[in-house]
């Protein structure tokens, strides 16, 4: 496959040994086949080394890559019966953000979840995953619904931020989004949310205060994007990679802070390169979690939940 990225290129150098040792094989079943096989092992030995030893820099590369499974390819993967649900009651229906009734193996749920595109066309029509506030509503008013039949609810999040523009600013984002963080800390539902690639500041947040928050291993969550936060302190994006390492935004980083629950393995070489074996261990991951938190009373959901994130953000001198 094509390598996207330089710390990839030991990979890519073994990649190309092997094709070339497929092609002149012409069926030699032998010494060449064995070399093939010993060859394919060290690649994924490799790739495994490399991809747990990057830099917080390199993880924001990750996960921004073009061919990271998007919403749409988790929902095929993991879920059936899903039923998309339109519009905020009060301006439009938001495509960057979506949800609806679904079944993740024989438990029903509410899905909702940021939706990039994957082309060019597709992420313009989507926003590129940034929600304006009739999004935040939307979501906010199917976890209302979802409360009200009894149905857990889980999120998928994977965005830059909320959508930034004047449009969105005029019709309430920042409320939005308040709003949702304040109501879904009282949900007597269970939550379980998953940073799958980007999560941007408080657009990942309008839909994280969950019980449960899961993080893929090459995702990264944020308060603000690497280029954004040098731009400020540095006034030069060119100190991303400095300002990427003093975020602490890897899901190792996160895990140690308490700020996430759970890091959910990725394939070796990134989500990117096995979609399906991605979308089997989200799922076992996301079950196992609702299992547990199905069995406690509405009173303890709340409890633990204001619990967890009041605990954030503590230091010892």
């Amino acid at each position: 496959m094509e390598r996207e990225f330089d710390f990839e290129k030991p990979v890519a150098e073994m990649e190309k040994a092997i094709e070339k040792l497929k092609a002149s094989a012409s069926g030699d079943t032998g010494s060449i086949a064995a070399q093939i096989a010993e060859l394919e092992k060290k690649c994924e030995e490799r790739k495994k080394e490399i991809y747990d030893s990057l830099t917080p820099w390199q993880t924001v590369q990750v996960a921004r890559h073009p061919k990271r499974p998007v919403l749409y390819d988790y929902i095929s993967l993991i879920f059936s019966d899903f039923i998309e649900l339109h519009g905020d009651r009060a301006y439009g229906d938001d495509r960057a953000l979506i949800g609806g009734f679904a079944k993740l193996g024989e438990q029903k749920v509410m899905l909702i979840g940021h939706s990039k595109g994957k082309n060019v066309d597709e992420n313009v029509r989507r926003n590129f995953g940034m929600a304006r506030p009739e999004g935040y509503r939307k979501a906010l008013r199917l976890m209302r619904l979802a409360e009200k039949y009894n149905v857990p609810v889980v999120t998928f999040i994977d965005t830059p931020g909320a959508y930034p523009g004047l449009d969105a600013e005029e019709r309430g984002q920042a409320e939005a989004i308040a709003r949702n963080l304040t109501e879904m800390a009282k949900l007597e539902i269970p939550i379980v949310s998953i940073v799958t690639g980007e999560g941007g500041s408080g657009g990942a947040l309008g839909i994280g205060v969950a019980d449960v928050v899961l993080m893929l291993s090459n995702a990264v969550y944020s308060v603000i994007s690497p280029e954004g936060c040098a731009s400020i302190l540095w006034r030069d994006a060119a100190y991303s990679a400095q300002a990427a390492d003093s975020l602490k935004i890897t899901a190792k980083s996160l895990l140690s802070l308490d700020v996430i629950d759970e890091i959910v393995k990725e394939p070796a070489g990134g989500a990117h390169t096995n979609h399906r074996a991605t979308g089997d261990t989200i799922k076992k991951a996301i079950l196992k979690h609702l299992k547990k938190l199905l069995t406690l009373t509405p009173a303890k959901l709340t409890e633990k939940r204001f619990e967890k994130f009041s605990a954030m953000g503590k230091f010892i001198k």
